[in-house]
């Protein structure tokens, strides 16, 4: 079985690393390669598919690309707006998925951050917020507010939600919370606040009010460091809050996810994560 990422840049993804972990664990003779996407992407693909490919992830700045390659959308990768996940169905077309989201809920629910009927704090509104928000709606997630210094962006996704999520722009979430939690500090806080910026990857943080994120339940970061924590999980953690991770769990969720599309077999993630986070630590 032959696979596939295709990006630019590519020569920085461990997805490799991770199929081949989960390969080894099913008993699975399999490659995977890292393609560089210096020409059209479809052609790219397509040729892929031809020369014998079963299936590839796409990472930036792919993913819309891919999701006009598909013949066949699944309901996440629809409301997505994007794929990261390709596969040649028997018949010759090619099938789009989008496993982010899903991925990211299978990590919640092994940490045990994801409550029943949770309210949700989403910082950013690019792609990989938009492909969150449903998959974590259908887990039980009770309502999503969206905060994106550009409002117009995060109102665009929360109208496909109407009363479930809404949409606000940093100034405003920081003045109105930050002024009901100093009188009340149980007055609007969240169960859940997702970094879903790409702040993390600069080393800065996204500008919400500390007092916000203090009085939140549990905070993840869709990015992830060979430290396993970020500046963003490392600022709310000295704020006192309790539970906080890294996106380390949701590569790895989101790309067993790909695998089991792929070939039917669900890997065990937590092995996975044990070994990536090793291989990281030794490298770092």
């Amino acid at each position: 079985m032959r696979f596939a990422v295709f990006g630019n840049p590519i020569a920085h993804s461990l997805s490799p690393l991770i199929h081949e972990h989960f390969a080894s664990q099913v008993g699975l003779n399999l490659t995977y390669e890292r393609i560089l996407v210096d020409r059209p992407f479809a052609t790219m693909v397509t040729d892929f598919f031809e020369a014998g490919g079963n299936g590839c992830n796409v990472t930036v700045p792919c993913k819309l690309e891919a999701f006009a390659l598909a013949t066949r959308l699944s309901d996440n990768a629809q409301a997505a707006g994007a794929v990261n996940t390709l596969k040649r169905d028997d018949d010759g077309s090619i099938s789009g998925f989008n496993t982010d989201g899903p991925g990211l809920v299978r990590d919640l629910q092994r940490l045990h951050l994801l409550k029943d009927k949770a309210r949700v704090l989403i910082l950013g509104a690019g792609g990989a917020a938009q492909g969150i928000v449903r998959p974590l709606l259908e887990a039980g997630v009770a309502h999503i507010t969206m905060v994106n210094r550009q409002v117009t962006k995060a109102a665009n996704i929360a109208a496909h939600f109407p009363s479930k999520v809404e949409a606000q722009s940093y100034q405003s979430l920081n003045e109105s919370l930050a002024a009901k939690l100093s009188h009340d500090h149980q007055a609007v806080s969240f169960d859940l606040i997702i970094n879903a910026t790409s702040s993390s990857l600069l080393h800065v943080l996204p500008p919400i009010e500390a007092l916000i994120v203090q009085q939140a339940g549990a905070v993840y970061d869709l990015m992830y460091t060979p430290q396993g924590e970020t500046i963003f999980t490392r600022f709310a953690r000295d704020l006192g809050v309790g539970k906080t991770a890294d996106g380390i769990g949701m590569l790895i969720a989101q790309a067993a996810l790909s695998f089991e599309i792929w070939t039917g077999k669900r890997p065990d993630i937590a092995k996975t994560i044990a070994y990536l986070q090793a291989y990281l630590q030794e490298r770092h």
